[in-house]
């Protein structure tokens, strides 16, 4: 089931409960609580609807835990038996209702010669029953909103202003006894069954008649004022929206209705404070005259009215004539209760709290000198657990991989841990090695491996497992090797990326002098972006890696000679070499030809495969205001590619970017160019990824030309 899903409903669960408490309250403090309280408190239980708040230790999280206990206990697994077989002899995966990164596996000859099992059909259907939910969620929501519009058309329809100054001064003296600075409008409509306040930003009271007696007037200015002071239209569309997103909740539904009532309890009660006891007689004879008033309009949920039916008013009549001022015993009794239903809504807590009480943390205690991720193990045999590994594999099946993993012995996980780590399977790899002690030999393999093949991104995965010391450990390891990609990662794991900026900034000048010291040593020398060689001025320089990952051209029309920089194979400068005239032409092409490239930096990409998921970094460039990026990238196999610039340590961040999907029929290619605009100049590194597969024969280039050099 969709994780999104399964916290709603934790959290619609957990609102129901705190409904049922509330009711139970009301039934027995009803009379001598403040009918104020009794409105307001409600906000506690939509906040516990809407938000997936909790604390660490909650009833959700102990039952969750202890319904994943039994079902792993009792039955860890479900006894399944061998998959059929294909003409060919191989296992035909239940591809339906599988996922693979959020992807649903599908293959049609399967569709075409297997039936589906019945469990892979429910679990299709349990997978997309959020749909349903979020579809009647948003039906509801916009025949809601259509109503409300309807209404209000309806009521503007046959409003006629009220220009009695009389009137209007007492509106105005009433809003500003209120507190209202904001003018409010006052309106007639004969059509309307009793006062009542519409809009939201524009208030307007809309009376029945202008022929009310000035009492009564008041009362009903004092009435709807108080709507308007307490925001309690904002109040009755927050609590529509959690019905609309609840409806499936029965107790949702007989929240909303409680809330009405008592929005009219604590506003009667707020306006008999003001207008004192001795009135509250009067006040009521008001009440029973508006809802003598002939309408032919129902009121709609988006507005506030003075009188609701016959069986709420007289319970409000009740009310008003029992009404007296709360002790200071009732007051501080109300705030007890207050602070018991926020703890208790914190308490009650939600899916994910209990989830991640049961979620391996990449710590798991050692007994006996075995991994503790050998549990529940069953009456199945670590071969039987094996096949099922690999059936839930091969189906694209994660949660249940993930099941089924800890329950392997420890030589199976480490196949398993190789092979995914060979196939490239961030997401599989993830959850196994969550499993594992960090101090195990095989935790401290894999991350060893890792790092020798100087594979980022499952390094990153083996990292959010370790805890400050082992980071620390990596981190001096990293920094020794001048391994500057797991520097990156680790200073940001350790939240210490300031240091990691300031060595930044001192190895990058470092390696600028570097670099001027080795061209130096074989008589090149460099006054800003110009090159001199054997004291001319270079027309044309070149200086490329022997792995091909950064090309260095640099133009100056008023040079007179081209040069290039001759390395070894491990990437130390041997010397110089005057540049022929057909290897000018075969890189630049004829030069008699306009020139237009002029200081252009041209990257070559050439890689004959790239992982899944892998991101290459092709080099560190300073960008400046007007620079022209260029790109030209394609790739024989593999089903998309991005390539884009970013910070350094901030590759989530990408700025040009181009992120292409093969299309049927047509090569895999990124080609755009940019143009570097304020305030975007600066230092950023350029990143190939291969974010949905591998990626094969990836040739091309990027280009940097400066500004008006085309």
């Amino acid at each position: 089931m969709n994780a999104v899903l399964k916290t709603f409903l934790s959290m619609s669960v957990s609102g129901g409960l705190l409904i049922l408490t509330l009711l139970l309250v009301k039934r027995f403090l009803k009379d001598k609580i403040s009918r104020q309280w009794q409105y307001y408190i409600w906000l506690v239980v939509v906040l516990r609807l809407l938000l997936p708040f909790g604390s660490e230790v909650n009833l959700l999280g102990k039952t969750y835990q202890a319904v994943d206990q039994a079902i792993s206990q009792a039955a860890p697994l479900p006894q399944q038996q061998q998959p059929p077989r294909n003409a060919t002899g191989g296992n035909l995966a239940p591809a339906v209702g599988a996922e693979r990164y959020n992807e649903t596996v599908n293959n049609p000859a399967d569709d075409v010669t297997t039936a589906r099992p019945l469990q892979d059909i429910g679990t299709l259907f349990i997978d997309h029953i959020w749909l349903a939910w979020l579809i009647v969620a948003l039906g509801l929501l916009i025949r809601k909103i259509t109503i409300y519009q309807g209404f209000i058309r309806y009521i503007n329809a046959g409003l006629t202003p009220v220009f009695d100054i009389g009137l209007l001064d007492r509106l105005s003296i009433a809003a500003k006894q209120s507190g209202i600075k904001k003018p409010i409008e006052l309106c007639i409509n004969p059509l309307v069954s009793s006062p009542l306040l519409i809009g939201f930003f524009h208030p307007c009271i809309v009376l029945p008649g202008a022929d009310i007696p000035e009492k009564d007037f008041r009362y009903i200015i004092l009435h709807e004022l108080t709507h308007y002071k307490r925001r309690d239209m904002f109040y009755k569309w927050l609590v529509q929206i959690t019905v609309c997103l609840h409806w499936f909740n029965p107790f949702v539904h007989l929240m909303s209705r409680e809330i009405t009532k008592a929005c009219e309890f604590s506003c009667d009660e707020a306006v008999l404070a003001k207008i004192g006891n001795g009135n509250a007689q009067d006040y009521g004879k008001t009440l029973l005259d508006a809802m003598a008033a002939v309408g032919k309009y129902k009121e709609n949920l988006g507005a506030v009215t003075l009188s609701e039916n016959k069986q709420l008013l007289k319970e409000r009549l009740c009310a008003i004539m029992k009404f007296k001022k709360k002790s200071t015993a009732i007051r501080f009794l109300t705030g007890v209760l207050t602070l018991c239903v926020i703890l208790g809504a914190a308490f009650v807590g939600v899916y994910p709290t209990a989830a991640a009480a049961n979620q391996p943390s990449g710590k798991h205690s050692v007994s006996g000198g075995q991994n503790s991720t050998q549990v529940g193990t069953g009456e199945k045999s670590s071969k039987d657990y094996s096949s099922l590994a690999e059936q839930y594999y091969d189906a694209g099946s994660l949660p249940l991989f993930e099941i089924t993993f800890p329950r392997l012995d420890e030589n199976a996980q480490k196949k398993w841990l190789e092979k995914l780590y060979a196939d490239g399977d961030f997401a599989f790899f993830s959850v196994s090695v969550r499993w594992l002690d960090t101090n195990s030999a095989l935790f401290t393999g894999f991350a060893e491996k890792a790092y020798a093949d100087e594979k980022t991104a499952f390094f990153s995965i083996l990292i959010d497992c370790m805890d400050e010391m082992e980071l620390e450990l990596w981190l001096d390891r990293a920094l020794e090797d001048g391994n500057w990609a797991f520097q990156s990662m680790l200073f940001n794991r350790l939240d210490r990326n300031d240091e990691h900026d300031e060595l930044k900034e001192k190895q990058e000048k470092e390696w600028v002098e570097a670099q001027a010291a080795e061209y130096r040593a074989v008589g090149v020398t460099m006054d800003g972006k110009d090159y001199y060689y054997a004291g001319r001025l270079v027309n044309i320089f070149l200086d490329i890696r022997p792995n091909k990952s950064v090309y260095t051209l640099n133009m100056n029309p008023k040079g007179t000679v081209h040069i290039k920089i001759v390395r070894d194979g491990e990437n130390k400068i041997t010397g110089v070499s005057y540049m022929t005239e057909s290897e000018v032409i075969e890189l630049l092409g004829d030069m008699d030809e306009p020139d237009d490239n002029t200081g252009m930096e041209i990257i070559p990409v050439d890689f004959k495969t790239a992982a899944a998921g892998e991101t290459i970094s092709l080099g560190e460039y300073n960008l400046s205001d007007g620079d022209e990026i260029s790109y030209n990238i394609s790739a024989k196999t593999g089903n998309r590619m991005k390539v884009f610039f970013a910070k350094d340590g901030q590759e989530d961040v990408a700025y040009w970017s181009v992120n292409n999907l093969r299309q049927p029929g047509e090569p895999l290619k990124c080609i755009a160019d940019f143009t570097v605009e304020p305030p975007m100049a600066g230092t950023y590194r350029l990143y190939l990824q291969a974010p949905d597969g591998a990626l094969g024969n990836v040739r091309g280039s990027v280009s940097i030309a400066p500004a008006g050099a085309f």
